[in-house]
């Protein structure tokens, strides 16, 4: 087994491995791991996405009227775009909204009028479930609590006469639409042969695997690789997993597959065809049919032809039908790839329901261009730099790329104490609670690997190998009681998950030999998001109050081969106001700038130097927070 790199590498093995049955928790070093009766910090079992949708509920029975209470449903309380969650709607739930509040997605100038006060002919129900889900009780189903896992009990909602009609007529025509589609998707299925789906089911088990937490609907089923409700290959079924609803799909005959499952391959073949597997997430929380495609592709179509100059505007497609959704798909693919170097691309992230929304930044404002001043006039009296912007920085460094192995501001190289100082300032300039930025404690240690061609023992390297330096403000202790001890814990908590994810990104970068493709990794980011509310499914960010973030993925050079995602910068506020697009702007500018010096490292360490972080370690986290 390979010891893990740290500062202590060099202790003989039993010493080294004594000392990794210590607890790091800063408050605890020194003691045995895992020797508490219960953890020093307990969470509310009802903390995060339980409280939330507790507190939807209870707003929607106060609301005055029944539009209102089924605003503050499909928003969970403010905190989602209702768009999303009226795409989630099976067709009976998507219907009954429309004819019963006049709620839709969709732009088909049909609007229904109801008369108050008419006589109730059916008395239906509306609810809350604990994916987070509006559901109705139309009148071919029962009561929801026979079915549907509520969050609490049901709004009563009469339907009148009038109200069936309306309903019998609009689900009729949604009805026709959906098997139009899905005998569409078959049929394209079936020109594919089945060596054509089965290319298409594997490709698709490999995007479950790399691709972060979704959760996807197709009728009335659930597809998701998202815990222990997994019915697609993720963290808890293994590729060929028979309870997989890809994989179980292999040997079977087309004509046996499900309508939901034909809608799953299709739309998720379209989806990653757009822009790899991240495209995904885009639909997550939805409804996976081709109606929902074509408006994500369409917006996507938008906004590209928006941002792309003098390039002729990509076309619309001509139909809904899957023939011209796949030639829009690999349009948009290859459109993206030509305006990524000349626009910036990012996500919006809505934590509730882990759904992200691609968009195109606009340019950069006075508000970033101020941040970046500021950030600069702090890294300029403490770094040996001259410069007005980042750019000016990164020139002098550069320039001198030596710096950055020998000593600086109390650190062992001018990395380690570039990378403090950048994050420290981040803190400061951005009224950030917390910031950090990550990356690979051993430059050394990669650089030998790579030259030697030892992808198996890269990916046996474990999360100490990396490191993460997270720098609270001082004012953060207030949101831990005032304990320095415990926003020192909170900090390096923060810390060794940020290790994890560079754990997780490193190798999806390297040859798909059999040692990497069996490793655990994501498809590394590639461009940066902001994230609203993520203090809700990940237990961590409940823990440590992560509500809105700005993250910043950034690429590094190693002997010539682009590592994508191998640092990031984040920023993090636990309350107040979310971060906003010249935040990121200028945040992105940020992480570049460390990113280019861990470029520059690397390549001194390529000619010879020896640089390696030995720093932002628990032992660093509580002396540079709590003592």
């Amino acid at each position: 087994m390979t010891l893990p790199t740290e500062p202590d590498r060099t202790l003989p093995r039993r010493a080294a491995l004594a000392k990794a049955r210590q607890s790091r928790r800063p408050s605890r070093l020194g003691r045995p791991a895992g020797a508490t009766r219960e953890p020093d910090y307990l969470t509310a079992k009802d903390a995060g996405f339980p409280e939330l949708l507790q507190q939807t509920w209870q707003r929607a029975t106060a609301a005055p009227d029944l539009a209102t209470a089924v605003d503050t449903l499909l928003t969970l309380a403010g905190h989602v775009p209702a768009d999303i969650q009226l795409r989630a709607l099976p067709l009976e739930d998507e219907t009954a909204l429309k004819v019963l509040v006049g709620r839709s997605w969709r732009d088909d100038g049909r609007t229904t009028d109801r008369t108050d006060g008419a006589p109730t002919a059916f008395l239906g129900e509306i609810g809350l479930d604990r994916s987070g889900r509006l559901v109705v009780r139309v009148p071919s189903k029962g009561p929801l609590s026979g079915d549907a896992d509520l969050v609490d009990g049901v709004l009563r909602v009469p339907w009148s006469a009038e109200d069936l009609a309306d309903y019998q007529v609009e689900l009729a025509l949604a009805a026709d639409r959906w098997h139009a589609s899905v005998a569409d998707c078959r049929q394209w299925l079936m020109a594919a042969g089945a060596d054509g789906r089965r290319e298409l089911l594997g490709d698709l088990t490999e995007a479950a695997i790399r691709t972060a937490p979704f959760i996807l609907y197709a009728g009335e089923r659930q597809y998701t690789n998202f815990r222990d409700r997994n019915t697609l290959t993720g963290k808890t079924l293994r590729p060929g997993h028979p309870d997989c609803a890809l994989s179980s799909l292999a040997a079977v005959p087309l004509e046996l597959w499900s309508d939901s499952d034909v809608l799953l391959v299709v739309c998720l073949t379209l989806l990653v065809r757009s822009a790899g597997y991240a495209r995904i997430e885009e639909a997550n929380g939805t409804q996976l049919t081709l109606d929902h495609v074509a408006l994500l592709l369409e917006r996507t179509r938008t906004a590209y032809n928006a941002a792309s100059g003098a390039l002729p505007p990509v076309p619309a497609a001509t139909s809904h039908t899957v023939a011209d959704l796949d030639g829009l798909a690999r349009a948009l693919a290859g459109r993206r790839r030509e305006i990524m170097g000349s626009v910036q691309l990012y996500r919006e992230i809505y934590g509730p329901l882990m759904h992200k929304i691609e968009r195109v930044a606009g340019p950069v404002k006075d508000d970033a261009r101020r941040l970046e001043a500021e950030l600069c006039a702090h890294l300029r009296e403490r770094l040996p730099l001259t410069g007005d912007t980042l750019a000016d920085l990164a020139a002098h460094l550069e320039a001198s790329p030596g710096l950055l192995a020998e000593p600086h501001g109390g650190f062992g190289t001018g990395l380690e104490s570039l990378v403090y100082e950048t994050v420290r300032a981040a803190t400061a300039v951005f009224d950030a609670d917390f910031a950090m930025s990550r990356g690979m404690r051993s430059l050394p240690a990669l650089i030998e690997a790579l030259r030697s061609q030892e992808y198996a023992e890269i990916a046996g390297w474990e999360i100490p190998h990396f490191f993460c330096c997270v720098v609270p403000s001082p004012e953060a202790r207030r949101l831990f009681g005032g304990s320095a001890a415990r926003l020192a814990d909170t900090s390096w908590a923060i810390s060794s998950r940020m290790q994890y994810n560079s754990w997780h990104f490193l190798v999806g970068n390297l040859p798909k030999v059999p040692e990497i493709a069996a490793r655990d990794h994501f498809v590394p980011p590639v461009i940066p998001d902001i994230a609203y509310y993520s203090d809700q499914h990940h237990n961590g960010h409940v823990a440590a109050r992560v509500r809105f973030t700005v993250r910043s993925p950034q690429a590094v050079e190693v002997l010539g081969r682009r590592f994508n995602g191998f640092m990031d910068l984040r920023l993090l506020r636990c309350e107040g106001l979310p971060f906003d697009e010249q935040d990121l702007l200028a945040a992105h500018r940020v992480s570049a700038f460390v990113a280019k010096a861990t470029s520059l490292a690397a390549a001194l360490v390529a000619g010879g130097a020896r640089i390696e972080v030995t720093s932002f370690d628990s032992r660093w986290h509580w002396d540079s927070i709590a003592a």
